[in-house]
């Protein structure tokens, strides 16, 4: 008997076939829809999904960019410049002049006469451009649409919320859809409603990547995208510039069969507010982890505040998922409302940003450490206002002037020890296994750690056996930083961080080799 299957099932059935060598299975999920899982017991590092972007182009909203290597270009005032395509005339560098991922765009360009007007607004979003990704979509269906049924017209584009934005749908209609339709002259290839279909597409499955330079762009991965999102991810997601930007998904820890596999679609750490905020504004969903719903964030009160009235009271949220519950002290009958605690916040936010404004410099560094002494009278300690403090200061402690690492006295190391410390604290909640951020703070914590302890030695304070003792642990730190960046492409920023930690490793562990022999 043949059964007829509806274009979601013959969805799931192709993507099964897809991740069949691949250790996961596809399955209908009242919360998700479409989810995966794991088909059998995984191991950390297990690569689970491994492909080509379908397109990938300018994010939207972006300044001008060359549309091969997304570099920012000068296009004055007037908007000339030099970095023009030879054909078509749009934004595109000497070096990118002969890519193949402009050509299909520049044919219509030149063919419909569309010219580069190069304008900028005050902010400095060249809406021209909002174009250029949709088309490469819309392209990439023509030449294969056999693909685009089986893997991309099933994505979720949130349609009906789209278009609830009345401004933001009004300026896509006319910035893309008519621009596309009307000078381009493609109205008798797209509709409409196809080319805000590819808009949405976009908006709720795209990922960012990085060129080896560091410019940002936006690709889709079809079979990447069928996985959820969790605030407490279990799978890294690892782009390779190197590899025409192939995306390999890989288990950060072991996991079960049937445990289901969850990416972060948002910044693991921002609070729940602001998570909830992003995932609502750009993806339109409520995000419902077990992290979300608890108030103290698996215990770190990653969003909480000291009380205001007494001593040891911390405020949390009573509700995390409503966005007008209000705050209550654990301790006292002190609350705040939501509006309250969101001024309260963007108050100090706003004091914090002024700061980071400022050049990497040694008056930033100072003033960063005395607005974070000053806010943890106010903040829990693991606030994540206070731990994105940390987190610069981490990384300018041994960078700046008069602060390089070889200039830092043993208490300033000691202070870069106990930030990388708390960092990881946190990090451990939300990123636990393979993480790229815990790793480049085990970098950062294993530095230090060398230079007090040789420094203790020279100084003849501690014995050899007490050197010995304290190299262990860089090593590591060092052997888990290198576990976790061999997973990532050697062009990359985090794969040559990766290459300089082996090194490291290799060095001090044959000064540790030799100690131990002594």
């Amino acid at each position: 008997m043949n059964i007829v299957l509806s274009n979601n099932q013959a969805a799931i059935k192709s993507l099964e076939k897809e991740f069949k060598m691949q250790k996961t299975r596809v399955e209908n999920h009242d919360d998700f829809k479409r989810c995966m899982v794991a088909a059998e017991p995984l191991t950390k590092g297990d690569i689970i999904v491994e492909e080509l972007p379908y397109a990938f182009g300018p994010k939207q909203n972006s300044d001008i960019v060359c549309l091969g290597c997304y570099r920012s270009l000068d296009f004055g005032e007037d908007g000339d410049s030099m970095d023009r395509c030879y054909i078509c005339d749009w934004p595109l560098c000497s070096t990118c002049s002969d890519l193949q991922v402009h050509q299909g765009e520049c044919e219509i360009f030149f063919q419909a006469n569309v010219t580069f007007a190069g304008n900028v607004s005050e902010d400095g979003v060249c809406t021209q451009l909002d174009c250029i990704t949709p088309l490469r979509i819309l392209l990439a269906k023509e030449n294969d649409p056999i693909r685009w049924e089986r893997e991309i017209a099933q994505m979720e584009y949130h349609d009906r919320e789209r278009r609830a934005l009345t401004e933001i749908w009004n300026a896509d209609r006319i910035n893309i859809a008519q621009y596309l339709r009307g000078p381009c002259m493609l109205a008798d290839r797209f509709s409409e409603d196809l080319i805000m279909q590819v808009v949405g597409i976009l908006e709720v499955n795209a990922f960012e990547a990085r060129t080896p330079e560091g410019y940002t762009f936006r690709c889709i991965y079809p079979n990447t995208a069928v996985l959820a999102h969790n605030c407490v991810p279990n799978v890294t997601r690892s782009v390779y510039p190197s590899e025409g930007y192939k995306v390999r998904l890989r288990t950060m820890r072991d996991l079960e069969e049937g445990e289901q596999l969850f990416l972060s679609y948002t910044y693991t750490l921002d609070g729940t507010k602001e998570r909830q905020d992003n995932l609502k504004n750009g993806k339109f969903f409520l995000c419902m982890c077990d992290r979300c719903k608890d108030p103290t964030e698996l215990g770190t009160h990653f969003s909480s505040i000291k009380c205001h009235k007494c001593i040891d009271g911390l405020v949390t949220n009573l509700n995390p998922l409503d966005n007008n519950a209000e705050w209550k002290c654990n301790i006292c009958e002190f609350q705040m409302s939501q509006l309250d605690m969101s001024q309260y916040l963007s108050t100090i936010e706003t004091e914090i940003e002024s700061v980071k404004q400022m050049g990497s410099s040694s008056q930033r560094l100072e003033l960063t450490e005395e607005y974070l002494e000053k806010f943890e009278n106010v903040l829990h300690p693991l606030h994540y206002l206070l731990t994105g403090m940390r987190q610069n200061l981490i990384e300018m402690y041994g960078r700046v002037e008069g602060y390089q690492m070889i200039e830092l006295s043993n208490s300033l190391l000691e202070r870069k020890i106990d930030l990388c410390r708390q960092l990881l604290l946190v990090l451990e909640k939300f990123e636990p296994g393979l993480s790229r951020t815990s790793a480049m703070v085990m970098y950062e914590l294993h530095v230090p750690l060398v230079l007090l302890a040789k420094r203790a030695f020279d100084a003849g304070t501690i014995t050899v056996k007490s050197l010995e003792e304290r190299i262990i642990e860089p090593i590591a730190l060092l052997r888990q930083c290198v576990q976790t960046l061999q997973y990532e492409d050697t062009f990359s920023q985090e794969g040559v961080l990766g290459q300089i930690a082996q090194e490291a490793l290799q060095k001090l562990s044959t000064n540790f080799n030799a100690l131990h022999n002594q």
